[in-house]
Formats: structure tokens, sequence, C-alpha cells
């Protein structure tokens, strides 16, 4: 104990007074210094396969949070509640005084934080404590953080040391300054919170602190940390992106870095997903729920390409050239991937080989394990009898990855996903969307402004209908201004007028399941034809504006996309009728979604984009405003500069 203040003394690292407190008075403490230590206390030792995360609850008594077993590739945590499973998207609230658009904590509990912030420095002083440094972000890009945590709870902080860098004591810099903190008291979601997940955000002069009062990494560890990312972008004028990226090479060795964004469930770990062939060779385009039919492609040779980011992407400044393409880089060191798609042996080779023989342990999340066995990514647990857990996670360090980035990348593709239902005649919805859609860089900001969550979330608590993530996707996740953010995104799609930006449904095309094979051949497309324009004849206007253009036709390596995959209204079960109608949900939905953006502090530009789209704009009319060409569209680059309106 006296050795670490000692040491921080020597360093001249300053540790604030509360922490200070906290790890003086409590039962005792253990700094750890590599993942591998969190690994080994996550079940009270290598000795001990198997126990429990257990706590007393004043008027309750013993609970059981977790169950961990040590693996043959690493920990294995299963919560004993199904809430616990997935991310609560309600889980945030703000505890300071600080300009802010999300709920404080005295409107939403009704009662100061003070109190419950004394009572939580109170609990984790009668506790045995895990203390690490980490590094929130990478490459100098971030901040330095110190978590704390109940020592049985090492398994949540083994995955923060994994996404977050864990940080050895002896490798602190001399002068680096603590930037954000961590505490973990799980108790207190069962005595002040009626068992829910609570992250409370509470940013002073000098620190972020984020009290996360439950052990799912998701909303804490993971997008409680992505809001400490955020909080710094925003004071420092940039944007950490809620985006996967690859970068693909193509047969003829074009090479396409694909930028994909959208709300959780949108796709982005699936980027990263090989095409299956089925037993015969064939690519399945997907089958006709009303008829039953399936469709089949066939492409002798697929892509290759080479991972970059997973879920969340820096587009700092000091990454940027002047050379009209938005340049980003990995935010995290490792990537909690969702396997829920990956039901049986085969389903994804790739990431079954990098999990079975990881190197280093692995932490698996709802997956379905026995001591001492070999944790298998498609062994999911379930919520009940017959019920797959539908958010069994992976935490998969970058290292482990083969041929991954690990530098900034230029970004030609920036592309939206949107999970979507079936839309039929009988019923429709807003699952009109073809294959992929080009959208103009007006559209494209409002696509990221509405961000809507869609159809039947895996890895969130939720209704299943249509609801909207907010800015750039991350707004669950931000602590500042709305409003400041979708400005930060519109000057930073004005600035790069060189990425090419697309529209991309998974799950249905009209009547037809996909998955998400329209994104993976949207990846092999484009790939194949590079950044260049698409031919005149090959794309038209949507029949519904928001949709940006349609293509007429596409084929790949000789194999023709039917029209009915590109164009919804061509299916039978659809028709021009049932396509109208379910363009009439979509615009509703933008409408009513961006009043809040209607703010007198947003960019002028930002305000005739969203007037166009509550006047039932056409394309034209979102071209007039932002064009798509290469050039900048601004009055000229000072005014810019200086933070002025766009024209």
């Amino acid at each position: 104990m006296t050795d670490l203040f000692k040491l921080l003394e020597e360093k001249s690292i300053d540790l604030p007074e509360n922490i200070k407190e906290i790890l003086q008075q409590c039962k005792q403490f253990t700094i750890f210094n590599t993942t591998g230590e969190l690994a080994d206390a996550s079940t009270c030792g290598s000795k001990n396969k198997q126990c429990e995360v257990t706590y007393d609850i004043p008027g309750k008594g013993k609970y059981t949070e977790a169950i961990l077993q040590r693996v043959k590739n690493g920990i294995s945590a299963n919560y004993t509640e199904s809430y616990m499973r997935r991310r609560d998207p309600g889980t945030m609230s703000l505890a300071d005084d600080r300009p802010t658009d999300k709920k404080r904590f005295s409107e939403k509990y009704g009662y100061e934080f003070d109190g419950l912030q004394k009572e939580t420095f109170d609990w984790l002083k009668d506790q045995s404590l895990a203390v690490f440094f980490y590094f929130a972000g990478r490459m100098g890009i971030g901040s330095l953080g110190i978590a704390i945590a109940p020592a049985n709870a090492a398994f949540f902080a083994m995955g923060l040391s994994m996404l977050q860098e864990i940080v050895p004591v002896d490798s602190l810099k001399e002068g680096s300054e603590l930037q954000s903190v961590i505490f973990v008291a799980p108790v207190f979601r069962h005595t002040h919170f009626n068992g829910k997940q609570v992250v409370v955000h509470n940013r002073t002069n000098k620190l972020h602190e984020v009290y996360a009062y439950n052990l799912y990494p998701g909303p804490s560890a993971k997008k409680g940390l992505y809001g400490v990312l955020l909080d710094q972008g925003e004071k420092e004028d940039w944007i950490t992106a809620h985006c996967s990226a690859v970068q693909s090479i193509s047969p003829y060795d074009n090479i396409t870095t694909f930028m994909h964004e959208g709300a959780s469930g949108g796709g982005k770990s699936e980027l990263h997903q090989h095409i299956l062939r089925e037993t015969d060779g064939r690519v399945k385009l997907g089958q006709n729920s009303v008829t039953g039919e399936e469709r089949f492609i066939t492409i002798p040779r697929f892509c290759t390409f080479h991972p970059v980011a997973d879920d969340m992407a820096f587009c700092h400044p000091s990454l940027q050239r002047k050379d009209g393409k938005l340049r980003i880089l990995d935010a995290e060191n490792a990537w909690f991937i969702r396997v829920d798609s990956v039901r049986q042996y085969g389903d994804d080779p790739f990431l079954e080989k990098i999990t079975i023989n990881p190197g280093k342990p692995l932490l698996f999340l709802n997956i379905d394990t026995k001591p001492e066995a070999t944790a298998l990514i498609w062994d999911h647990i379930e919520d009940e009898p017959g019920k797959p857990c539908p958010n069994p996670r992976v935490v998969l360090p970058r290292d482990t990855v083969p041929d991954i980035i690990d530098k900034p990348v230029s970004v030609d593709i920036r592309s939206f996903g949107i999970r979507t239902p079936i839309s039929s005649r009988e019923n429709p919805t807003y699952g009109i969307a073809g294959l992929f859609h080009i959208l103009p860089p007006a559209l494209a900001w409002l696509w990221r402004l509405v961000s809507p969550r869609g159809h039947n979330n895996p890895s969130i608590v939720g209704t299943g209908n249509m609801q909207s993530e907010g800015v750039g996707s991350y707004w669950p996740f931000a602590t500042g201004k709305r409003i400041t953010h979708a400005n930060l995104l519109l000057k930073q799609i004005i600035e790069t007028p060189r990425t090419t930006f697309t529209l991309v449904p998974n799950q249905h095309i009209g009547v037809w399941e996909v998955g998400f094979k329209p994104q993976l051949l949207m990846r092999e497309y484009l790939t194949r034809r590079g950044v260049a324009k698409l031919r005149s004849d090959q794309h038209q206007p949507a029949r519904c504006p928001l949709l940006g253009y349609e293509l007429n036709y596409l084929t790949i390596e000789g194999s023709k996309i039917p029209s009915r995959f590109l164009k919804t209204y061509n299916q039978p079960e659809l028709g021009t009728d049932g396509y109208d109608a379910g363009a009439e949900v979509l615009k509703k939905f933008f409408k009513e979604e961006l009043q809040k953006y209607l703010d007198k502090e947003l960019l002028n530009t930002g305000k005739r984009i969203i007037d166009a789209c509550l006047s039932d704009a056409s394309i034209e009319e979102y071209n007039e405003i932002v064009p798509m060409s290469y050039r900048y569209s601004f009055n000229n680059m000072e005014d810019y500069e200086q933070g002025n309106e766009l024209v």
C-alpha cells in the first residue's frame, strides 16, 4: 500500500483525495499489472476452476451475481439473471452540473447523488479491492485512468483491462495526469435501483468519474469509458466514431477501406465476417419468408480483408490529411464481439479458430461452459429453456487477431447499417431498403442524427421496435450536448467529400430474410469497383428520397443480383403500395426525431438539411445543400476554421 503511494509521489502523479482515502481505509487492495493476473484472480486463484460472485445485500441476504469458470481458453462468466446478459440502454445519468442533454441523477431518481456517492465510498472501504491503471484510448490518443473494483469482481476488471489497455505501475510516465476513474459497486443496483443496471457519470474539474452499479461490462467498462472519450473529444472538437472498419482487397488487388457505423446490432462486428458458402459452393442471398423460396448466386473468389476496428474509432485531428478522405484509428485495445450469429461449428471459422486457441486468456460472457473445458462460441447459454441468450460475447484482444492493421487508415466507403423487419403489403414497415444505397452527404448526416436502433436488437434490453440512438449512433454513451455532436459530424462529413456514403440493411430486404449478407456483398462489390463512380444508368433516385440512390442492376463476378433485392417494390408481396406505406413509416420517424435538433446552436447548413427533410425534399435538393463532389462547400475556409456557419 505504502509502496504505491510512494511510487506515485516519486513519479509526480497526483492521486485524488477521494481515491487515496478509499485505498488507505479499505480492508486491503491489490494492484494488478497484467490481464493474466486478473484472469487468475477471477476464479479465486488458478487452482480453483469455478466460483461464484456473491454479495451480502442488506435486507435480502446473499445474492449471486455471476458464476465464473476457468476454461482452457480463458474465463467464462455467466450471470444468474437474463436481464444482466444485455445492456440496458437507459443506464446513464449525470451527477454534475456541467452542460448536458442527458437526465441529471436528481431528475431521474428524485434525490441528489452526494449521499449515494458517500455510501459508495463507504462500501468500497469495507471491501478487499482490485486496483489497476488503464489507458482509455490507443497510441497516445485518450487519457490515463484508474479502476477500483471489489476483488471478487476481478472478471469485470479483467474485461476492462483488455478493452482499455492495462498500464503496469512501473510503466506509468512521470508527471502523468489521471483523467478518469471507474468505481465498481454492484450491490447498489439491488439496494437503490430495483435491480437495474445503472451507470452514473460525474465530471469534475480534473476527473471524469464513472460509477458502475452493475457487473455487465457493456454499459460501464465499455460504453462508460466510451463516454469518457466522447467527453474529451467534445472539449477538443473531435469524434470517436461508433464503427467497425476493414481494409478489403479484391482478387484484382484493388484495396478499399470500409467504415461501417450504426446502432447496436447494426452489423459492425459482422463486417469482419467471411461470406459462408453452401455445401455446393454457392452463396445464399436469402429466403422468401412468404413462399419459402431460396435464392443463390455464385462467386468464384472472395475478397480478402484486414480488420481495422470493431466498435470505436478515433477521428482525431492529428490523423487527418488534406486529401478529402476521413482517416481513423481503432480506439480499443480489445473487441467486445457478439457471437449470436455463430450457432454451430463452421458458421465463422475465422473467429472460431482464434477463440479456441487464442494464445492468452479471453473473457467469455453468456457462453455455456464446463470448468477446464474449452469455451466454444456457438454454445450459448439459455435465458430460459429452449431460448438461447441473444447476446453471447467474447472479449478478444487486438493482438490475437491475424492480419490486423495497427495504424491509421483512410476511409473510402463509409456505410451505415440498420436492422430491418419484414415488410409486406399486409404489414408495411421501414424494411424497404434494397441491398445497399448510395447516400448524398446531407442524407448521410441525417441518418447519423436519427440512427435507428432497428428491429429485434440482440445487444440491448428493449421493445424490439424502431427507436433512435441519436447522433452518430453513439449518443447513448455521450455526456454532453446533442447539438455539439451534430455540428461536429456535419463538419466532418463536409470536410471529407472523397469518402463515399452508403446505407445497408440487415436481417430483411422486404419479405426476404437475408441476415448480414447485404453488407458483406456490398463489401465484395465495392472492393472490386474501387471508389470509382457507378455508371450513370446503374443508379437512380430511390422511390423514397430518404434512401438516397437505389441500384438498377448489380453483377458480382458474373452473378446478377435480382432486381427485387435492389428495389423492394419489385417484390410482388410488397409492391409499390406496400413500399410507399413503409416509406411513410420511415418519413414519420425521421420527422419526429429531427425535431430535437432544431436548436439555435445548430450550424446553418444543418438547419437547411433538416428543413429539407421536414419538407419532403428530393435528392436533388439535398445535393444542392451539400453537393456530392470533391470540393469543399464552405463560403471560405477561414470562416469554417473559426467555427462560423457553413454556407
